[in-house]
């Protein structure tokens, strides 16, 4: 093992020893704040290409319980701009911005348990044939609905152990 090698060898060591010291928890770990997350959720069917992307990526994340506790409403906007442009004018980049505002409903209460906005973007290039600017554009708001189903399940994580109260 080279210097370098053992070196970092012991960081991680270290950096372990002081995790388990202060209390660290995984989320998803018995007791960690987003233990009884997955299938905890219902969320609402998709009505057209983004929002079924969406709901793909949210099921992977969270599971599939159509008699969950708590039921995801969301409403998903997206728009396109062009943000690379030719000295002729010719737009050569598109960036595709994106939101989903949502609420999550305890089923039991009747009662919005957490809600909020998040946001993100995707680009692609516009030069190439117009076969090749449809696919790439498909694909660009794919990655833009998994990005923001991303950031949704990560707040959950992080807020889940307070929904019941």
């Amino acid at each position: 093992m080279s210097w370098s090698d053992r070196r970092h060898f012991l960081k991680i060591t270290a950096a372990a020893a002081l995790l388990s010291g202060c209390g660290f928890t995984p989320v998803y770990a018995p007791g960690g704040s987003a233990d009884g997350l997955r299938g905890a959720v219902t969320i609402a069917a998709p009505d057209d290409s983004n929002s079924y992307e969406f709901v793909k990526r949210m099921e992977e994340r969270l599971g599939r319980n159509l008699s969950a506790p708590y039921q995801l409403d969301y409403t998903i906007t997206t728009r396109s701009e062009g943000v690379g442009v030719t000295p002729r004018q010719e737009i050569t980049r598109t960036q595709v911005l994106g939101a989903v505002e949502f609420s999550v409903t305890s089923i039991a209460l009747g009662e919005v348990v957490e809600r909020g906005t998040v946001s993100n973007f995707t680009s692609y290039s516009t030069e190439g044939s117009t076969v090749s600017t449809a696919a790439v554009e498909r694909d660009a708001n794919r990655r833009l609905m998994v990005l923001l189903a991303d950031q949704i399940t990560t707040r959950f994580s992080a807020t889940f152990a307070g929904w019941g109260e």
